[in-house]
């Protein structure tokens, strides 16, 4: 792998030598961790974004304490997913979130989002925990988008993958 200027190869784009990006821009299968029936909860609103939209993909939200979500089947943990998830999109506490990626790696996810807030922006402690997070991410050769981001928008496949009110206009 090659480094960045910077020292630090996570944050290296253009000369990262992984895969491509089409795990987080055209995923087939996507994970919601953290996903969540409750109403305005940033979990709810993503997985509607996601059973709404046109992507076509198949959505599994992942919540260890609910047997279903939106009538959706909902799985206690990314492994145990009855297909390879290509794209998992977080919405979990902070602290758990180095956890997650782990069992993401693990479970062959190539991208994840984190949705979830607690990380560099919060001071040192956040600095730390992010730290975990792409030292995780590194293990597993996984991309990752985040922490603390809205999502990501495919126009071109349908893909809203965020809890943003309405879908982005195809560009030309």
């Amino acid at each position: 792998m090659k480094r960045s200027r910077g020292g630090d190869p996570a944050h290296d784009v253009l000369g990262y030598e992984g895969g491509t990006l089409d795990a987080i821009f055209r995923p087939e299968t996507v994970a919601v961790i953290g996903a969540t029936e409750r109403p305005g909860s940033v979990g709810r609103t993503i997985m509607w974004n996601l059973v709404s939209s046109p992507f076509g993909g198949t959505v599994f939200p992942v919540n260890s304490r609910r047997p279903n979500v939106l009538g959706i089947k909902a799985y206690p943990s990314v492994s145990e997913v009855p297909q390879k998830v290509d794209l998992a999109v977080i919405v979990a506490p902070a602290q758990t979130v180095p956890g997650i990626i782990a069992e993401c790696a693990e479970a062959g996810v190539e991208g994840a989002i984190v949705i979830s807030a607690g990380f560099r922006e919060t001071g040192r402690e956040g600095m730390e925990l992010e730290e975990q997070v792409l030292e995780e991410a590194r293990k597993g050769r996984m991309r990752i988008v985040g922490p603390n981001c809205l999502g990501v928008m495919n126009p071109t496949t349908g893909l809203n993958a965020t809890f943003a009110g309405s879908m982005a206009r195809q560009g030309s």
